[in-house]
């Protein structure tokens, strides 16, 4: 074992989170928190490994799901490709791997939303493979201790980082180290205000001696996010309202919404009642308008929403007025159907 693996499992035994997901070998249980936590804090994706893990206790049972179920479980932690490809992959190894999650590093990473960090992850932890993990965390911990500034997201620096990842890898002890190296990352190599002073990797960190912590690691690409304007058209007639299941390759599919107008700009209220959009929407049916929200902001990983809900009040059935995509339910059905965050924090406004 080398000096740099002995350190951080032996900080890891002394400072380890006690998680549910490291107390099982069950590589379905792991396969499943680590899906959740891509994108996702542990203190947020807790709750919904444990909603999962009890809801479907199996790979089979979420195979047999409806997929409404799993968008609905999967509610507010955003990322909804995640839970897609869960669904998916689950009903993969269901039907041709007679539910037996694959053990082999190349199989699992053949997998529907699995990438090389989740099929390491699963193969060392669930099968004590040799396969180094190589994640945010790591890339951050290892620019650092060994002053790498090569850019961590481009192709020479997932080369390089992984390769230093899998050379310091202690293969005969594997789940430990990968799970050792995340957690000091998560925890002790900290993006911002890392603890330097009491770091048992400090006599060894090039970051920490050139005073380069606040630096490294470094990233060259800058994220090109685009600004959306939503106008959402809240129907209502006689407790009825129309909802509009998502589809495409757009944002949030599989997932409800209301009619909704998108325009390229924002519209004041008498711009927007004027639009062509709205009046081709709305035609000539009577309504009235009952309420017009704030502006909702929403921000995801490469866009930002600002939405704006127009509550209507029509006098004829809404049937007459949507389209073939929207279906009308009961207003106080709605929470029965899975839907965006921008969406449930509009109705919990309410």
């Amino acid at each position: 074992m080398n000096l740099f693996s002995k350190k951080i499992i032996s900080w890891f035994h002394t400072n380890k989170r006690d998680l549910p997901w490291r107390n099982t070998k069950d590589a379905y249980l792991i396969w499943l928190s680590e899906i959740i936590l891509q994108q996702t804090r542990v203190d947020q994706g807790m709750s919904y490994y444990l909603k999962f893990a009890k809801t479907f206790p199996t790979v089979k049972h979420l195979a047999k799901a409806d997929n409404d179920e799993v968008m609905k479980l999967w509610q507010g932690l955003g990322y909804y490709s995640r839970a897609r490809n869960l669904h998916t992959t689950s009903k993969i190894i269901s039907q041709k791997y007679k539910g037996k999650f694959p053990s082999e590093y190349s199989e699992i990473l053949a997998l529907k939303g699995v990438g090389e960090y989740t099929a390491a992850a699963i193969a060392s932890f669930a099968f004590d493979k040799p396969h180094a993990v190589v994640d945010g965390n790591v890339f951050r911990l290892l620019s650092r201790v060994f002053g790498i500034e090569t850019p961590i997201d481009s192709s020479q620096g997932k080369k390089e980082f992984t390769s230093l990842a899998n050379e310091l890898l202690d293969k005969k002890n594997a789940a430990a180290h990968n799970q050792a190296i995340m957690e000091f990352g998560a925890m002790q190599c900290k993006p911002v205000s890392p603890y330097c002073g009491v770091c048992p990797l400090n006599t060894m960190c090039v970051a920490y001696e050139k005073k380069l912590v606040s630096v490294l690691p470094v990233k060259e690409k800058k994220t090109k996010v685009r600004n959306r304007y939503f106008n959402y058209v809240v129907l209502n007639y006689k407790g009825t309202t129309a909802i509009n299941k998502r589809t495409g390759k757009d944002i949030w599919t599989n997932l409800y919404d209301f009619p909704l107008i998108e325009t390229k700009k924002e519209f004041s209220e008498e711009e927007f009642l004027g639009s062509k959009e709205w009046k081709s929407f709305i035609e000539k049916n009577k309504y009235s308008i009952k309420s017009v929200s704030k502006v909702y902001k929403h921000i995801l990983s490469h866009q930002k929403i600002y939405a704006r809900f127009w509550e209507i009040v029509c006098t004829i059935p809404l049937e007459k007025i949507i389209g073939d995509t929207a279906i009308v339910i009961k207003q106080k059905d709605i929470h029965q159907y899975a839907v965006p965050r921008l969406i449930e924090n509009y109705l919990e406004g309410k």
